[in-house]
């Protein structure tokens, strides 16, 4: 690994080239009047295509909010998002799920594998449910004997998720987010139920799949130690994004 230029800090700031993720303003508010709660306060941010960002903030900070927003698992109450190009502002429910299908990639904190189905058709699930059939049926059932090699479980192929580790099964999660190619895959607290190492090992094959591919991440996270795998983090306390600089958030090349 080489250090980047100092002057490689945290920071909103948008980065050159085309754009995986854009958030412009958005605002996330509950309720109204008096019982109106903030969860999102004006955010921008642009990622760049293929960049790492890691959304660093503690609990209740806004992070998963902010991330299910760009992802359209919720709609914002205000503002623009646009992610590999597309304009999900205004989509309705049907769009939005296209749209999840398509163009961006998930990695839940609870890693959410069907507990009934091998590490296989977890992949699998992702053809299934945009209706392949024939021939692309083959090609699904290839790309994730490929996925599965290149993240090491080839040999767990045929594994249920229990009989799996907490690391591998986070990169059978891996594999599915990005069995479709995403422009964007979203990270919500990856490495939260494993240990150091495990999750340092988890986060290496995140940056190294992110790479090998030029895909876009944002990993949400509260452990600073995590955070060097990234290009750069930005801060969001309580709703609101910031640029302060946090110690060791250089990029890890």
């Amino acid at each position: 690994m080489t250090t980047p230029p100092a002057d490689t800090v945290a920071d909103t700031a948008p980065a050159a080239g085309p754009a995986a993720l854009e958030l412009a303003d958005v605002r996330k508010v509950y309720g109204a009047g008096d019982t109106e709660i903030v969860a999102v306060d004006h955010a921008t941010l642009r990622v760049g295509d293929g960049e790492i960002v890691a959304l660093l903030g503690p609990s209740g900070s806004g992070k998963t909010t902010l991330l299910s927003i760009a992802g359209g698992l919720l709609s914002a109450t205000q503002g623009r998002v646009v992610v590999g190009g597309e304009d999900i502002t205004g989509h309705s429910a049907a769009e939005l799920t296209d749209f999840r299908r398509s163009k961006v990639g998930f990695v839940f904190q609870s890693v959410n594998l069907v507990p009934f189905l091998t590490a296989e058709e977890n992949l699998l699930v992702v053809s299934e449910l945009s209706g392949a059939r024939g021939g692309a049926r083959k090609q699904a059932k290839a790309r994730a004997k490929e996925l599965l090699g290149e993240l090491g479980l080839a040999h767990r192929a045929g594994n249920l998720p229990a009989q799996l580790s907490g690391g591998e099964r986070q990169r059978v999660a891996i594999g599915r987010a990005l069995f479709n190619g995403p422009a964007l895959v979203l990270f919500d607290e990856p490495t939260s139920a494993l240990d150091t190492k495990i999750g340092e090992q988890v986060m290496e094959l995140i940056q190294a799949e992110m790479r090998s591919r030029h895909t876009a991440a944002v990993i949400v996270t509260h452990d600073t130690r995590m955070t060097h795998y990234a290009d750069r983090t930005v801060r969001i306390v309580d709703g609101v994004l910031g640029a302060e600089p946090v110690e060791g958030d250089l990029a890890a090349h």
